[in-house]
C-alpha cells in the first residue's frame, strides 16, 4: 500500500497482484496525507502520478516494460495532448494499450489527471 491511510479513507486498494498480473488503481498527484500537489499544473501532476506508479510497479517486481494497459482520465484533454510526449520517457520499449478519457471531474477538484495500469509478467526468451 502506497498511502495506507489515504486508501482506507477513500475506500480502495492501490494495487492487487494476482499471479503474474498486477492491477493498479488510478494514481494521482498527492502528498502522503492525500492532499493534491502541483495544483493547476497538468504536466507536473502527470509526472507525480507516474512516479507513484513506478514505486508500485517496482515494489511488486514489475516495470513499465510490463505494462499492458494504461487508462488516463483527465479534466483537460487539450492540455494532456500537449504534454503527452513525456510518456515516451516512461515507455521506452513499447506503449501499452489503453484509453484516454476527458472527464468532468476526478476525486478531488484540484486533480487534473489520473492514470491506472495493468501489468503482466511475460516470460522473456
Amino acid at each position: 500500500m502506497l498511502r495506507p491511510e489515504v486508501e482506507k479513507s477513500f475506500g480502495y486498494t492501490h494495487a492487487i497482484k494476482i499471479g503474474d498480473e498486477l492491477i493498479i488503481s488510478g494514481a494521482v498527484s498527492m502528498d502522503e496525507k492525500g492532499n493534491p500537489t502541483a495544483v493547476g499544473d497538468l504536466e507536473q501532476q502527470m509526472k507525480n502520478a507516474y512516479s507513484d506508479l513506478e514505486k508500485i510497479l517496482r515494489y511488486h517486481g514489475f516495470s513499465f516494460d510490463d505494462v499492458i494497459v494504461e487508462n488516463i482520465f483527465t479534466t483537460d484533454m487539450a492540455g494532456l495532448l500537449k504534454v503527452s510526449g513525456y510518456r515516451s520517457t516512461i515507455y521506452t520499449k513499447h506503449f501499452p494499450t489503453g484509453t484516454w478519457l476527458e472527464v468532468k471531474g476526478l476525486a478531488l477538484p484540484e486533480l487534473l489527471i489520473e492514470i491506472e495500469l495493468e501489468a503482466r509478467k511475460v516470460p522473456r526468451k
